[in-house]
């Protein structure tokens, strides 16, 4: 559980330190994340929808 702990806190320490040294290029690199999972998201569902549209 502790190191557990140790990476999440890691882990927001970088991101803050990330934040506060370059926010354009943190912005930049959350908009592109948004952006391809919001893709993988639709493949998703266009994948659910095929599926059930195969089945009647």
């Amino acid at each position: 559980m502790n190191a557990k702990k140790a990476v999440l806190i890691l882990v927001v320490v970088f991101l803050g330190f990330w934040m506060f040294t370059d926010p354009s290029g943190m912005a930049e690199a959350s908009k592109s994340a948004a952006a391809g999972t919001w893709s993988l998201a639709e493949d998703l569902f266009r994948a659910v929808i095929r599926f059930f549209g195969a089945l009647v």
